[in-house]
């Protein structure tokens, strides 16, 4: 039987990288989004070449109805769910100071980022249970640990979905069900296009260890190997994606 996996935020950007990685795999997929279905039918055209079964699922996270809608859809068509890849987030439209951050924004990417992969958690976590099997990866970012206060509502939504992971993967560990965490660090997409001159000049001055941009066919690779079963003792663990970023230099 092949393994499905539906990915939160997969027409586009890393969703995209892990989902072309998955489709290679040989993995049946549901692909979600918020985009109307004409606006991701060439990516999910490109996806369905690799030779595998995918599925668009329409559907705002943060949103209960939502979700509960997407994961029936997805069982009535594969009858069964493997891998869930938590990877769907925004960012603030407006980059504020800490001291002036709204509640509109912090509610908006808590909503997003966090309590929307919480609770798509729970109920996939339910299904998985049943079916005695299943994989859960949570695609964080380096935000999780280093601060920057003039998006702080972001940080904080990673830093939560860090934290879940461990909770879930502490609840899951009796069925055999592990939890990972995938935190990318400086990736090329549109969420990070409007501030490329920025990094640019960074990497060019001794940022990252690996010289270069990531790619979202980076972090895919990452998630594919998790998912693939090649990380079978490591329910919980952090997998860094970040170039060595995050490693301490003097």
């Amino acid at each position: 039987m092949k393994r499905t996996a539906l990915i939160t935020g997969g027409s586009r950007g890393i969703g995209l990288g892990i989902a072309q990685q998955l489709a290679q795999r040989g993995f049946d997929l549901a692909i979600n989004g918020v985009r109307e279905k004409d606006a991701v039918a060439d990516t999910i055209t490109q996806l369905r070449s690799f030779g595998g079964d995918v599925i668009y699922c329409r559907a705002d996270v943060g949103d209960a109805t939502q979700r509960a809608a997407m994961l029936q859809q997805i069982l009535d068509h594969y009858g069964t769910l493997h891998v869930l890849v938590n990877n769907a987030g925004v960012a603030p439209k407006e980059r504020k100071d800490l001291l002036e951050t709204t509640e509109e924004s912090y509610d908006r990417l808590m909503d997003m980022n966090l309590k929307g992969a919480f609770f798509l958690t729970q109920a996939v976590a339910h299904v998985m249970i049943k079916q005695q099997e299943g994989c859960i990866i949570n695609v964080s970012s380096i935000s999780a640990t280093i601060a920057s206060v003039n998006r702080g509502e972001y940080c904080i939504s990673k830093a939560g979905l860090s934290m879940m992971t461990q909770l879930f993967a502490v609840r899951l560990g009796e069925y055999g069900i592990p939890v990972y965490e995938v935190r990318p660090g400086i990736i090329a997409t549109d969420m990070t296009a409007g501030v490329k001159e920025k990094y640019d000049q960074l990497i060019s001055k001794g940022l990252l260890v690996q010289s270069r941009w990531g790619s979202p066919e980076d972090v895919g690779k990452a998630v594919a190997m998790l998912a693939t079963g090649d990380l079978p003792y490591s329910t919980g663990q952090v997998i860094m994606i970040d170039g060595g970023l995050t490693i301490p230099r003097l």
